[in-house]
This record gives structure tokens, C-alpha cells and sequence, in this order.
């Protein structure tokens, strides 16, 4: 189990609130999702959503920092003045441009849609909390204007697309050449059950009262990782079950405890 070329790859599930992420591992490479800029010591920053995207370009974690966003498309000298007419002003989120700028980065989610998303959601499952889809539904609904600095170190994610931020650090990590892959925090949640999330109720989250998500989703995108790449090997760490969840060859399980020592080279 021992790793020259491993990855520490930081999901927010609850469960990693045991693992010292502040720390330097020596022979890992650390990769955080979103908002794990705030307490996490990382090598690189993965960022999906629009709202915690904005909030850590603003923090000026970006300048110094490898991030990797979704959808950060670049635009130069473009006018914003004709976007800003379709939304109301509390919901243009825009940065401060001390330095002025001409490029910045535009992404956006109108309510129409997000209506529409909610509707369906409901006619296919009348069953859920219609308040809770609702919430989520309509979760980074709005108008994000970031201007951009002269030098920063975002990169745009070409590849995989409309995943969850957890599901893209891996296959970035794959692509780095990076041997094992040790997955803390990716907790697997239910509708059923109330929401897993280090940051819930924090800005850019959803509130602590939401309920957790469907993972048929990201458990499609971990398999499509684990049967890509069947040279890597991949350890789910996890205190609460030694049993293989997906049953796949290169997927092993371990404890934090067993994590500590791959780390201390004791294993």
C-alpha cells in the first residue's frame, strides 16, 4: 500500500473531520473540493459551482494557489451592461475591478430554468420534500460578473464536465499520473437522511436543515474513474465499513487509522 506517487483526494463528507488537513504529506499530492480552500492545506483546489468559484477568486486564493473551475471561460473587453438587464440587482453577483480589468469570467443561471428543473423534479419524484428540492433547484440561480487579476493560476477543467467536484479532482489526479488515489471524505448520502457536508449552512452551501442527495449520479462518475484508469489503485477511507462498496477490482477500503500509516511509510 505504500504510494511514491499518491493522491489525497479532501471530499467534504463529515467523515474526514478525524484527518489533519492542514498538515504536509510527503509523497502526496492533496487535492481539496470547493470550499476546502478555507481550512485545508491543498496542492490543488477543484471548484464547480459559480457562487464558491467567485468567493475563492475573490478571497485571492487564485493568485497563489492551483485551482482547477468549471465553465471559467475567459472574456475580453466584453460588455456586461446588456446581461445585467435580465436579471434583478439582488441577483447580479459582480467583484470590485480596483485594478480595470477588460477580461473577466461570466456564468450565470437564470430562474426560468431553475423553475423548470424544480417542476420536473417533482412530477418524476412527488415523494421528496417539495421546500428542500426547491432550495436546491434554484441553488446559484443568478448573474456572476469576476474580474479577473493580471496573474493567477486557475485552470480550466476541458474534461469531465457537469460532474461533482469529488468525482473531477480523481480523474484530474488520474491524469497527473498519480498512482494511488486515497478518497477521505466522499460519504455517501440519501435523500432520507440529512445533509453530509463539512460546510452546510455556510455561504455558497446549502442550509444545515437540507437533506442529503441521490448519489446514482456520482456513484456512475467514481465507476467510470475506477474502470479508466485499472492501473490506478483506489482506496475509499472510511472508519465505518471494511467492505468493498462497488465490489471493483482496483477499489480497496481502509480506515484513517490504516491511511496514518501510509503515511508515516509504516505500511
Amino acid at each position: 500500500m505504500s504510494s511514491l506517487h499518491g493522491a489525497l483526494i479532501y471530499g467534504n463528507g463529515e467523515s474526514r473531520k478525524v484527518w489533519d488537513t492542514t498538515r504536509d504529506y510527503v509523497g502526496f499530492t492533496t487535492w481539496g473540493c470547493n470550499a476546502a480552500y478555507r481550512d485545508c492545506k491543498v496542492d490543488n483546489l477543484v471548484a464547480i459551482d459559480y457562487g464558491i468559484q467567485q468567493e475563492i477568486y475573490k478571497s485571492g486564493y487564485a493568485t497563489n494557489n492551483f485551482c482547477w473551475f468549471a465553465d471559467w471561460n475567459e472574456l475580453e473587453q466584453f460588455h456586461t451592461e446588456f446581461l445585467k438587464m435580465n436579471y434583478p440587482p439582488e441577483l447580479i453577483f459582480e467583484t470590485e475591478n480596483p485594478n480595470n480589468s477588460d477580461i473577466c469570467v461570466v456564468q450565470g443561471k437564470e430562474a426560468i430554468d431553475a423553475e423548470r428543473n424544480y417542476q420536473e423534479m417533482i412530477k418524476k419524484f412527488p415523494h421528496l420534500d417539495k421546500e428542500d428540492v426547491k432550495r436546491k433547484c434554484y441553488k446559484n440561480v443568478g448573474l456572476y460578473i469576476t474580474w479577473l487579476e493580471e496573474h493567477d493560476r486557475v485552470r480550466h477543467i476541458q474534461y469531465p464536465r457537469e460532474w461533482c467536484a469529488g468525482a473531477t479532482a480523481m480523474y484530474l489526479a488520474c491524469q497527473e499520473n498519480e498512482d494511488d488515489i486515497y478518497m477521505l471524505g466522499f460519504d455517501l448520502s440519501s435523500y432520507d437522511e440529512p445533509l453530509n457536508n463539512i460546510y452546510k449552512g455556510t455561504d455558497n452551501y446549502l442550509p444545515e436543515e437540507s437533506k442529503g442527495f441521490n448519489v446514482d449520479n456520482w456513484l456512475m462518475q467514481l465507476v467510470h474513474i475506477f474502470q479508466k484508469f485499472p492501473d490506478k489503485q483506489f482506496y475509499w477511507v472510511d472508519d465505518y465499513s471494511n467492505e468493498n462498496k462497488l465490489q471493483i477490482k482496483n477499489v480497496t477500503t481502509i480506515s484513517y487509522k490504516e491511511l496514518d500509516k501510509v503515511c508515516q511509510g509504516l505500511v
